[in-house]
């Protein structure tokens, strides 16, 4: 495990000039609450000329069929009292529970952004008295295709810090940067709606976390959600 810490350290230290760990402020918060958020914010990649195409009519079915689509594969080595595993080594990334929450507001945020703005969301769960877990990235469209970065799949926090010392950092700026080293390995299902990326240069490595899926989703068969009520955009409620 050292020489994996080693190396994460050390990207951290060459990106910091690139600003590894600068806070991105939201434009527009869609919904906000002490678990949770989905917010718009400024694309500082963004080249004149080269904008994503947004604002963008996107279905809450389609952003369903989007995020229910998303695979995490886990290492073949894991650790037991680290790894959950009670879940499979290639298992979906998000829940039902999940995606019924993110899907409407997601679609609700690309309605909304601007051609120079990203989507981002968030989600933190508790695990213990002094550890969270976070789930967090972003996304924008650029012409028939979804770009979504996970940028933290169940994240622990604590990462770097004693036990027992308290969070440094308030990972609800960041939730385009990793916390964590993350582990294995992004794909999508059916596979043939994934288009892949393009390799990336040092600069674009470093200003976001490569998990990165490119998917055709005004392609995908639209995933039906339960009639249950969702969340509505425009919903901040106060955190404690």
């Amino acid at each position: 495990m050292r020489p994996k810490i080693t190396v994460w350290v050390s990207l951290c230290i060459i990106a910091g000039a690139a600003g590894c760990g600068t806070p991105q402020f939201p434009t527009k918060v869609v919904y906000e609450s002490d678990q949770s958020f989905v917010r718009l914010e400024t694309d500082q990649t963004v080249a004149q000329g080269n904008e994503h195409s947004h604002p963008v009519s996107v279905s809450a079915e389609q952003m369903a069929a989007v995020l229910g689509g998303v695979v995490v594969e886990a290492p073949v080595s894991r650790m037991p009292f680290y790894d959950d595993l009670s879940r499979p080594r290639r298992h979906p990334a998000f829940t039902d529970t999940e995606i019924e929450f993110f899907a409407p507001l997601l679609a609700d945020a690309l309605q909304m952004a601007t051609p120079e703005e990203v989507v981002t969301f968030y989600q933190t769960r508790r695990v213990s008295a002094i550890r969270r877990e976070v789930t967090s990235g972003g996304l924008f469209v650029k012409g028939d295709r979804l770009h979504l970065f996970l940028s933290n799949y169940r994240s622990k926090t604590h990462y770097r810090a004693d036990i027992g010392v308290a969070d440094t950092t308030d990972d609800r700026l960041t939730p385009m940067k990793p916390i964590a080293p993350q582990e294995g390995k992004l794909d999508f299902e059916p596979q043939h709606y994934r288009v892949p990326s393009a390799p990336a240069g040092l600069a674009r490595l470093f200003h976001w976390d490569r998990r990165e899926l490119i998917v055709l989703f005004r392609q995908l068969p639209p995933r039906r959600l339960s009639s249950g009520a969702a969340p509505r955009s425009g919903d901040v409620l106060p955190r404690k």
